[in-house]
């Protein structure tokens, strides 16, 4: 008997190496104990929330008894909750945003989804660079869209405009960045970003048809190294940004992004009205009650960056000396370095023989490469490094 629809059958079938991987970590944990698994498979932020974030728990708590305090509520999100955000962003954006331009979500990618139901039609294409968040594939084709992954520039990641432009079609209804990047920690910098632009603006004067820069930007605030992320707001009137405090804040189980839309952009209203909507109607409704108003008395606040920057170069120290290649990552959680052979799941197999999970990298539509978090307590960081030399001389023995 039929249990489950084709899509969800066959999507299941590809789902993601990350999850596959931490699952795999689990076991070995039980098997040889946690001390002795490297877990470098899941994204999962480690660092303390800032102490801010207890007295705004003790401020919630205590305005919880008093009636509607948690009732039902605009479908945008709380009026307070999304001034603060709107304040945040204009900081960001070097640009007036509005209140009433931003809509909070059950995180970031509660934000894509209502985005992309909002605005796709099915057969409509997305792009966006590859190596990508392997979960993008699945919010486009929820709503009968297609993810167009291009590759990015090899090694460095930086993104190919040249190529983007011409994987544009007249079904082309968005372009999808992330940036600080998941996996590879790149930052896009201002040129590629114009150059980017003025494609989009050619694009849309040649078909006649809407074109939506999407930047998804859950990492915006772990940039290790202080170079500009760039607003976009002021480059290109369709951009649509998406966001979350997952990672900012620590607070990735309390589920609060946002979406704002770019103030000049015409018809911005009824693109906010129809997020507004299928937030509702996707089921979400809003985004979480105690989450919005924790938020409120936290949008100033982050989690100390020297944790992470610690942790990354003590793995950039770790792969340096296994004699593997890699590019710094600039910001997010990732390394995504190159395999010493070209099948990465080769390797992949032979980290697992010491005990070191990583993800491979076609998980992410970019075989050759594999990616590692490094969110990981310091201590699993240095005492995987002699595993990773014996991996390398491993598979570099079978060539």
């Amino acid at each position: 008997m039929k249990v489950l629809a084709d899509n969800i059958k066959n999507a299941m079938s590809e789902s993601s190496f990350i999850r596959r991987m931490f699952e795999a970590g689990l076991e070995m944990k039980h098997k040889f104990g946690a001390d002795n698994v490297y877990d470098f498979s899941l994204g999962n932020p480690d660092a303390p929330p800032p102490p801010a974030v207890k007295n705004s728990l003790y401020q919630v708590a205590e305005n919880s008894g008093k009636q509607f305090a948690f009732g039902y509520m605009p479908n945008a999100g709380y009026p307070e909750s999304r001034a603060a955000v709107a304040g945040s962003l204009s900081r960001e954006q070097q640009f007036e945003v509005p209140p009433s331009h931003v809509v909070l979500t059950v995180g970031a990618a509660g934000a894509i989804n209502v985005f992309f139901r909002a605005t796709l039609e099915p057969g409509d294409e997305v792009i966006c660079p590859a190596p990508y968040f392997v979960e993008y594939k699945f919010y486009a084709s929820n709503y009968g869209g297609v993810l167009k992954p291009v590759p990015a520039k090899d090694f460095t990641f930086e993104l190919d405009v040249t190529a983007i432009e011409k994987a544009l079609t007249p079904r082309t209804k968005a372009i999808l960045i992330n940036s600080p990047n998941n996996p590879t920690g790149q930052i896009y910098n201002r040129a590629e970003l114009e150059a980017l632009a003025s494609v989009m603006r050619r694009h849309m004067e040649k078909t006649g048809n809407v074109l939506y820069l999407i930047s998804d930007e859950p990492y915006r605030a772990l940039n290790f190294d202080g170079v500009e992320v760039p607003p976009l707001f002021g480059l290109y009137p369709y951009t649509v940004i998406v966001g979350s405090y997952s990672k900012t804040l620590s607070l990735a189980g309390a589920r609060i992004g946002y979406l704002a839309v770019c103030p000049n952009m015409p018809d911005a209203m009824e693109l906010i009205n129809g997020t507004v909507m299928t937030n509702r109607i996707l089921g979400f409704v809003n985004a979480p009650a105690i989450a919005q108003k924790l938020l409120t008395g936290l949008i100033n606040e982050q989690i100390d960056l020297n944790i992470y920057r610690e942790r990354r170069d003590e793995m950039a120290k770790v792969l340096t000396d296994a004699g593997i290649e890699f590019t710094m990552p600039k910001g997010a959680l990732y390394f995504f370095p190159k395999s010493p052979v070209p099948d990465e799941t080769v390797f992949i197999d032979a980290l697992m023989k010491e005990h070191i999970l990583g993800v491979p990298g076609k998980g992410f539509g970019y075989p050759g490469y594999f990616r590692l978090a490094f969110c990981v307590p310091m201590s699993s960081i240095k005492n995987s490094a002699a595993g990773f030399k014996r991996a390398v001389r491993a598979v570099k023995s079978q060539l």
